[in-house]
């Protein structure tokens, strides 16, 4: 523990462990199994995590609105903050922390100098944004925690794309070295 902060290696494999589940109704202890409790995760490389926020410049947002009470906004200032250039695509297409707004990826110009594209939609509007992502020409894209589509994410894969699934990227930043 250096500077009160505690450091855990970041698993790389899945987590496995034996755990007892407790006692039954009927007073008898029940068995112990094998649960895991992590995945192992193709689209969440720690190395590729690292590379996208260390070397990328420019990050669009789909979903980016102007209301500051949104996780993307939180997001997107977070990493303007850290000297991303951000740019937001939501339908309304409002300017937002200072960027100008567009109403989808396709109207960004220069779409193709986008290196990360930032999916904030329920995820089963994320495929929808994710293919936006590959035609636009973008070079990566992050769907946030809780927003996972897997066939999507493949599609990226399969596309050059680099991709991180299920990630917070205020969090990885913070546990980035």
């Amino acid at each position: 523990m250096a500077g009160g902060r505690v450091e855990l290696p970041r698993p790389r494999t899945p987590l496995t462990g034996t755990f007892r589940a407790g006692r039954r109704p009927n007073g008898k202890q029940s068995a112990a199994r094998t649960v895991v409790v992590g995945m192992s995760d193709p689209f969440a490389d720690p190395d590729v995590i690292r590379r996208l926020l260390n070397e990328s410049r420019t990050w669009a947002f789909v979903g980016l609105g102007d209301n500051p009470a949104r996780e993307v906004h939180n997001q997107a200032r977070l990493l303007q903050q850290r000297g991303k250039r951000i740019i937001p695509v939501h339908p309304d297409a409002r300017e937002v922390l200072g960027e100008k707004g567009y109403a989808s990826l396709a109207d960004v110009p220069d779409a193709s100098e986008v290196d990360v594209v930032g999916v904030y939609r329920r995820a089963e509007h994320a495929g929808e944004a994710v293919d936006q992502a590959i035609a636009a020409g973008a070079k990566a894209v992050w769907l946030p925690l809780q927003v996972i589509d897997e066939a999507a994410a493949r599609r990226a894969k399969d596309a050059g794309l680099d991709v991180v699934m299920d990630r917070c990227p205020a969090v990885e930043w913070a546990l980035r070295r």
